[in-house]
């Protein structure tokens, strides 16, 4: 059964699509990390390390549900054998057979929140979630030239023809609980999502942050952010104000990781906006 974590009423279930090992050596992604960072990493997160010093890498979606009501799920995966990322993640992805063991049918989902527009996390976006809005920012949508080049044709096409791309600016309410935040940097309009009751929080990090060497150190630069400088604010502004939080993370070796404050900078957290549920 998929693993699942709880925030006041909304159960929140870490969906595995697929796993294999990263395309380049790690040392390439992460090329300032230091020896030392490296053993700490490998000792917090055993599970991203192969015996021959490979990065292995989960992919992963989360489904957001309270009781049996609607679901909103943050990312779409690797996707099935002719996706997108085919020519580098272990396609065909199991996304389905995940879904169906969370007990989630496809057309109760009414929201996909693409955390960006990379392609391991929109494989099953689309037609597998006729009832779906599919949120994304607009500085993403901005900048399609830095993505794969069918994706207007694959997936926002079809999306706008059918009435299922919604797109939005900023931090935005999806439900009652779960809010997106705007964290650029990975992409222009990378975007997280927050779920929340009272001080109990939750955070689906996207590619926020995609390896435990970027806990030990927030301001190390992953080879593949778009801009590192602002991918860096971004994960140590959210690093520093959110704990005490978990994370839910596509790419570390377990899906859920408990983040608590430094001892000597204690969080301020400011007074939540109160969640309303979006338009239509």
């Amino acid at each position: 059964m998929p693993l699942t974590h709880t925030v006041g009423s909304i159960t929140v279930t870490a969906l595995v699509d697929g796993a294999g090992p990263f395309f380049q050596p790690r040392a390439e992604a992460f090329p300032d990390a230091t020896a030392e960072q490296w053993r700490e990493a490998d000792r917090r997160d055993p599970d991203s390390v192969t015996p021959d010093g490979r990065w292995w890498l989960p992919f992963r979606a989360f489904a957001l549900r309270t009781g049996d009501g609607p679901v909103t799920l943050v990312d779409a995966g690797i996707g099935p054998a002719d996706a997108l990322a085919a020519s580098w993640a272990p396609v065909p992805g199991r996304l389905p057979a995940e879904l169906a063991a969370a007990g989630v049918d496809p057309a109760d989902v009414r929201t996909v929140v693409l955390t960006h527009l990379h392609t391991d996390h929109i494989g099953w976006a689309g037609p597998l979630f006729p009832n779906a809005d599919h949120l994304v920012q607009r500085a993403e949508l901005a900048a399609l030239e830095l993505f794969h080049p069918e994706l207007p044709a694959r997936l926002l096409g079809p999306l706008r023809a059918a009435g299922q791309l919604r797109v939005v600016e900023g931090d935005t309410t999806v439900t009652p609980g779960v809010r997106v935040l705007s964290t650029p940097g990975h992409t222009p309009g990378h975007q997280s999502v927050l779920v929340h009751d009272g001080t109990d929080r939750l955070l689906v990090t996207g590619d926020l942050l995609v390896h435990t060497l970027q806990l030990l150190d927030p301001t190390l630069a992953y080879a593949h952010e778009e801009n590192p400088a602002q991918a860096s604010t971004s994960r140590t502004h959210l690093l520093n104000t959110l704990p005490p939080a978990t994370l839910a993370t596509p790419h570390l070796g377990t899906p859920f990781t408990r983040l608590q404050p430094h001892p000597t900078h204690p969080p301020t957290h400011p007074a939540p906006t109160p969640p309303r549920p979006h338009p239509g």
